[in-house]
């Protein structure tokens, strides 16, 4: 789609385009500690050294003034939204701003947008209406009907107002998915990350399609320090075993242990149930995982002593019928390991279906199932159509935006990463960075520097909050590094103050004797008892004579 100059009118579909940008964080005002501390990351870019002890006075003495202990950190992402097409002269419309379009590629199952692998992506509200998700039952359907935000100009007329509405609806949802996913699973920061694919496979020439190595790697290569998943120093390398099946007791016993069988009802000429089988992965992923040193060294998986090691058994099995994990996946992510299984069968019938057809699932292909998995186990990337809830306390599906470039849901068949992906990558482990031992901190002695060092380490937890809503992973990390050693030392400082604590033995005194409140109860009842003892003659003239 072009235009020949910014004023010609344009009759494109209604195309909303978002740009995300982001919006910084300010930081307290301290004169000369933003400088510094640009300078610091210049110079010592791994944050190896204490920055306050090289922080000169004039910065030090600021630091020294009181400020609330608790930590609150906000994340302000603002989006700028391009509306292009024939919308009402009050619509902002900022055609010059589309800055790119979307890649001609073929998909299985056909929508209205597409994200991009740079942050932005776009929706096409005149395309469709489409309709896609569980075909039987399930959460997550979305509908074809004019009660979605992604059907809003289909179905009846609506006022501006009413537009405006869905369209607000659709930010927000994205906004959740795209920009602000959930974290799977807690992932540390380490230096070496290393994948090591284990083929379990049943035959000596082994059938390689639908399981390129080189295809499932280079998913995580990328072009340009900034694309791709990684941070500051660290290094991704992946290593290839493999385990001949008829070698492998454990493989065999792990596999016989896990499966497990259903009925299901088929309409032929009546109603007809058939019994299928799958693997429990909980009970697989056990039995793997208690018998891990022997598996390694049946395979030749050297000890790695540092960094984050992800296991990734593929077990390319010699069977003629379908067996997958738990009824419905190719591969699952656990914490330590993924999972991956594949049988001669090429094809089944998915329990999903997209604009009216259902969705078949090639049994074969793996590549697409392991790279999402990987993202789970090594990075804790949550799949698109999985979302925390606060408000409802448990995780919510919703398939809306899982199609296009993702590696995750049926809805897809792409196998690369959009800025989705990469970026929750890096946001993930910096996330789990933040949250340290501050919480465990107590009161001190030194007040002085404990203060310093206090507000030093919240100013430096804001920069990298800042250097998160400009999507520079880079220096948030170097800040979050930098931070760590004023929380160590704020450690020290709490440490060797609970050694000088000097326990003292107060003894307990008996309070005086109450004489006064004592004196008035014995006064009170001598009376009570000399009236009742009386009351014959106190109250004779009120009785009646016969």
């Amino acid at each position: 789609m072009s235009s020949s100059s910014a004023t010609t009118t344009t009759t494109l579909p209604v195309l909303a385009f978002l740009l995300l940008t982001t919006t910084a964080i300010t930081a307290a005002p301290i004169i000369g500690l933003d400088s510094f501390l640009s300078h610091q990351s210049r110079m010592d870019p791994h944050a190896s050294n204490d920055s306050f002890l090289s922080l000169p006075s004039s910065v030090k003495k600021p630091l020294s003034h009181s400020s609330d202990f608790s930590l609150s950190l906000s994340l302000p992402i603002s989006l700028s939204l391009h509306l292009l097409g024939d919308f009402p002269s009050d619509t902002p419309s900022l055609l010059s701003a589309f800055l790119s379009a979307a890649s001609p590629t073929h998909f299985h199952c056909s929508g209205t947008f597409f994200t991009s692998s740079h942050r932005f992506f776009w929706i096409d509200l005149r395309a469709g209406p489409v309709d896609y998700g569980p075909s039987i039952s399930g959460d997550g359907v979305i509908p074809r009907g004019e009660f979605h935000p992604l059907a809003a100009l289909h179905g009846r007329p609506k006022s501006n107002k009413a537009f405006a509405a869905d369209l607000a609806s659709l930010v927000w949802s994205a906004y959740h998915v795209f920009l602000a996913p959930s974290l799977r699973i807690p992932v540390p920061f380490e230096n070496s990350l290393v994948i090591q694919f284990v083929h379990v496979h049943s035959e000596n020439e082994k059938d390689l399609a639908g399981l390129d190595w080189k295809s499932i790697e280079k998913s995580f290569r990328f072009e340009g320090k900034s694309n791709g998943l990684l941070l500051g120093d660290q290094s991704l390398s992946f290593r290839k075993y493999e385990i001949r099946y008829s070698e492998c007791s454990i493989c065999s016993f792990a596999i016989s242990r896990s499966i497990n069988s259903y009925t299901s009802r088929f309409l032929f000429d009546n109603y007809t149930l058939i019994v299928s089988e799958y693997l429990d992965s909980k009970r697989l992923h056990q039995i793997l995982s208690d018998s891990g040193d022997e598996l390694r060294k049946l395979a030749g998986v050297p000890e790695e002593d540092f960094g984050r090691v992800v296991p990734v058994y593929v077990f390319d099995l010699d069977y003629t019928s379908l067996l997958l994990l738990d009824r419905y996946h190719q591969s699952v992510a656990f914490k330590d390991m993924v999972i991956a299984v594949r049988t001669r069968n090429t094809q089944t019938v998915s329990d999903y279906s997209c604009n009216g057809r259902h969705v078949f699932m090639q049994t074969r292909q793996l590549e697409r199932p392991i790279v999402g998995s990987i993202l789970q186990s090594m990075w804790g990337v949550s799949p698109t159509h999985l979302n925390w809830s606060p408000q409802h306390n448990e995780t919510l599906v919703d398939y809306t935006w899982s199609m296009g470039q993702t590696p995750f849901g049926p809805f897809s068949e792409m196998l690369s990463l959009s800025f989705v992906q990469k970026d929750a990558a890096r946001r993930n482990v910096l996330s789990v960075e933040t949250h340290g031992g501050a919480k465990s901190l107590l009161k001190q002695k030194q007040h002085v520097e404990f203060v310093q060092r206090w507000n030093l380490f919240k100013y430096k937890l804001n920069k990298a909050v800042s250097a998160l809503s400009h999507l520079d992973f880079d220096m948030a990390l170097f800040y979050l590094r930098s931070s760590d050693h004023d929380l160590y030392a704020i450690h020290s400082i709490v440490y060797h103050a609970s050694q000088e604590i000097e326990a003292s033995l107060v003894c307990f005194r008996d309070p005086p004797f109450p004489w006064g409140s004592v004196s008035i109860s014995v006064s009170a009842f001598l009376a009570v008892s000399y009236i009742y003892a009386r009351r014959d003659k106190l109250f004779r003239n009120k009785r009646k004579q016969f």
